[in-house]
Order: C-alpha cells, then structure tokens, then sequence
C-alpha cells in the first residue's frame, strides 16, 4: 500500500502558521506602529524565528501590507453578506450602515491600523496589488441601494456612493478612533455600552434621512 503525499497536509501547516503569524503581526502593528513594531517580538509571541516570518513574508514591509489586506478583506467580506435584493432600500442601506457600526466596534485594531496608514500617507497601501481595488465592492454595493431607492422614490437625493460610504465609515471610525481624546474632552466614553444602541441607531438614521433629503435645500 503506497501512502498518501504529505503536500496537502504540509499547505494546511503552511497556511495555518502564516494566518498565526499574521494574527499577532496585527496586534503588534495596531499597538505600536509600523516604525515601532518589531519582528523579533512577534516572533517571540509566536515562538519561532524571525528567519521563519521573513520565509513567509519576505520582510517587515511585506508583513505589514499582508497585515492590511487581511483587515480591509475582512470588511469587505462584511459588507457583501447583505444580499440588497431582498431588503428594500431604506433597510438595505441601514442594514450597511449598522453593520459597519458593528465591524469597527468589533475590531478595534483595525482602527489602529487605518490611523497608522494614514499617518504614512497609506504610502504601504498603495503597494498592495490585492488593495488597489478592494473599495470597488462596497461602492457597487451602495450604488445599487441608491439606484433601487431613486427608482422607488425612497430616496430624493442624488447622492454619490463615495459620499455615503464617506458619511457611514466616519461616524463608526470616529467613535473608536476618537474615544480618548473625546472622553478627555467632553467627559464621555463614546465606546460605552451605555451608549452603543444610541449611536448605532444615530448612524442608520442620519444616512437614511440624508438620502431623504432632510436638509435639502429649497
């Protein structure tokens, strides 16, 4: 009897260690900065060596792009488990926008690591190839809502979709990215559970009454 080839077994190993590597490689760079993390501390959180991260990403750089991809992935994924066609516009577009709220009280490094991107001028963004058009989805996503709520009169607005993704992801990043500084200055954690229903309603309702055309002028 011939035994079976140890390939599959040894990519599932491979795989497996570079999704490890890449889950700590995320807190360290969330936590400390792209110039501030180091490698050998990741490879000590993960107990192997920085030859073996290096085998697998090639460097520090390419580490921290791969770090990135994974984080917008992850929101991208998010966003395209909303199956528009069977929600009306106005749930569809409060549905995008409450998970959104969702996401980023969620995954509080992902916050870190947008702050940090733009710190550098999203200069590591712009070398990723799997990044360069991961925005596309969301857009399609938002121009359909708004397309299905012009034709049924939901919407009066003529809104553009980079404007309305703008108007969502502001809100819920400033909540998490702003708390500290807004807590010190106005005394409230706007992270508090105390508060979380408020603001995930609050979202929803300023797009859906945006797109209604509150404030619109005469």
């Amino acid at each position: 009897m011939t035994s079976q080839p140890a390939a599959p077994e040894r990519q599932r190993d491979a795989e497996r260690t570079k999704a490890e590597i890449l889950e700590v490689a995320q807190q360290e760079f969330a936590r400390h900065g792209y110039a501030g993390a180091r490698v050998d501390e990741i490879a000590a959180r993960m107990r192997t060596t920085k030859r073996m991260i290096y085998y697998y990403f090639g460097g520090k750089e390419q580490l921290y792009i791969a770090v990135l991809e994974k984080a917008y992935a992850e929101v991208r994924e998010m966003e395209q488990t909303i199956e528009v066609e069977h929600l009306a516009p106005v749930e569809a577009i409060r549905t995008l926008a409450e998970l959104t709220f969702d996401h980023h009280d969620l995954h509080r490094e992902f916050i870190k690591l947008v702050a940090i991107e733009n710190i550098h001028q999203a200069e590591h963004i712009r070398k990723s190839q799997a990044l360069a058009n991961l925005g596309t989805p969301v857009l399609d996503l938002i121009s359909r809502i708004l397309d299905a709520g012009q034709q049924s009169g939901d919407f009066v607005t003529e809104a553009d979709a980079i404007d309305v993704h703008m108007l969502i992801s502001s809100f819920c990043f400033f909540r998490v990215a702003n708390q500290h500084t807004f807590g010190a200055l106005f005394g409230r954690d706007m992270t508090a559970p105390e508060h979380r229903d408020r603001l995930r309603r609050m979202v929803g309702d300023a797009v859906v009454a945006y797109l209604r055309g509150a404030g619109a002028r005469s």
